[in-house]
């Protein structure tokens, strides 16, 4: 099934995420090779369309690739085969911007979706710490997948409509 209405995935979506917490992030190279890594981003929904935010370290791997392909994918699984796979654009909030560095910093106190999220105290000093950068995730395209049935559910983002 394919929607462009993400509340019809939303219950899932979100119990997945707060079950499983931790995201695998994809990313490449110029080369076009991956690079994974392990991180926990929170997720909202603006205007019924997903987002989310990642507190993370700027890493040069992690920086070089986005700066060249900003296309990423989250993708998380547990032993019941329960997943949510996440197709987003990434792009880095300027340090300077401390009003999103806030929001993202309480957001992650209070976990976003259940049980998602955690005292980012616990790695940086605060919303000013220079290592501490926030990326915002765009999604294009989700897939929630049920493990019992393997039921899927494809959600896009709609298309623009151009006006003539």
């Amino acid at each position: 099934m394919a929607t462009t209405e993400f509340d019809l995935i939303r219950p899932e979506f979100d119990a997945y995420i707060g079950d499983i917490v931790y995201a695998t992030m994809v990313t490449v190279d110029g080369k076009h090779r991956p690079r994974a890594r392990v991180l926990i981003p929170v997720w909202e929904v603006v205007d019924g369309k997903p987002i989310g935010w990642l507190a993370t370290y700027r890493t040069p791997v992690k920086e070089a690739h986005l700066a060249g392909n900003p296309n990423t994918t989250f993708s998380y699984w547990n032993r019941k085969q329960n997943s949510v796979h996440i197709d987003a654009t990434a792009d880095w909030i300027p340090l300077a911007d401390l009003e999103t560095r806030q929001y993202v910093w309480d957001m992650y106190q209070r976990t976003s979706p259940q049980g998602a999220g955690y005292p980012l105290g616990q790695f940086w000093s605060g919303i000013q710490d220079p290592k501490l950068h926030i990326l915002k995730l765009d999604p294009w395209r989700i897939q929630v997948i049920r493990g019992r049935d393997l039921r899927s559910i494809l959600w896009r983002a709609p298309v623009a409509e151009t006006v003539s």
